[in-house]
Order: C-alpha cells, then structure tokens, then sequence
C-alpha cells in the first residue's frame, strides 16, 4: 500500500512540474491591457524612448519579408525616424485572443494604424494583424515587454 501511495505521490508531483502552468487572472489581463495602452500612446505621443522602453532588449519583430527589426535599439531607431516625419494613431486595436502562460503572454490583435505626414498630404491607415509575446518585467515601465512581434495583413473586414 506504502508503494502504491508512493507511485501515485509522484505521479501527481511529476504531472504539476512538467505541465505548463496557464493563468488566466482578471489582474493580469487588467495589467496587459494597461501595458498595451501605454505601447499605443507612445506611439501616438511619438515617444521613441518610451517605445523603445517597453520592449525588451532582446526583442524581435517581423513585418514580412525582409523587414525584420531587432533588438530595442533597433525599435527606437525606426520609431524615431518614423516620428520624424510623421504623426501616429491607432484607430483599431481589437483582441482577438489572450492566453497567459505564467509570467508570459501571447495576444493577437486587429490593428489599423493611421499615419500622417508632418508635411502635409494624405494620410494612410495601415490594417494589420499581429501576434504579440510579452513577458512580465520589473524593469519594464508597465510590468511588460514586447518580447516577440510578427504582423501581417488583416484579413477583410
């Protein structure tokens, strides 16, 4: 009987080490949904600094193709220029998904970004849809970095 105890004691012990522990707290997704506010008002405030601050050093992101930025360097680098010449807004920012994975987080999202010439002229919308990896960071102004990022066209609404 000991014996049996004992196998099914480690059976149970060795299922809640390997599994992966999904969270899924009202906290946590207030939390992210504040860290994801904070990304797209830096954007629309044109806060290269702060755009940069809310990813992570190590941070890669795929727009398609060749265009691939990486580190937080690089994200500050393109925000500013981006800036430079032109003035940011996020009309469309829907979740389609949320999972949370202990300390991580995987969202994908409907965008659509307005983007205006600071000279004039027309402005363009660009609608995407992007898969997003944070994770939570002490370091990090919002308890959040953008770890991984890869976009792609939206489908049509």
């Amino acid at each position: 009987m000991k014996i049996i105890f004992l196998l099914i004691s480690i059976v149970f012990i060795s299922i809640s080490t390997y599994s992966q522990g999904i969270t899924d707290t009202s906290a946590l997704r207030q939390s992210l949904d504040k860290a994801t506010a904070a990304i797209r008002s830096a954007f629309e405030k044109g806060d290269a600094v702060l755009v940069a601050q809310l990813h992570s050093p190590g941070v890669i992101k795929y727009f398609g193709g060749n265009n691939v930025i990486v580190g937080r360097d690089a994200v500050e680098k393109g925000a500013r220029e981006w800036f430079q010449n032109s003035s940011v807004e996020f009309i469309e920012n829907t979740v389609e998904n949320t999972a949370f994975y202990g300390n991580i987080a995987i969202q994908t999202v409907i965008f659509s970004i307005k983007t205006t010439s600071k000279n004039g002229g027309k402005s363009t919308v660009g609608r995407g849809r992007s898969m997003v990896i944070y994770i939570q960071d002490k370091a990090s102004p919002t308890g959040w970095l953008t770890l991984r990022e890869i976009a792609q066209e939206a489908p049509p609404k």
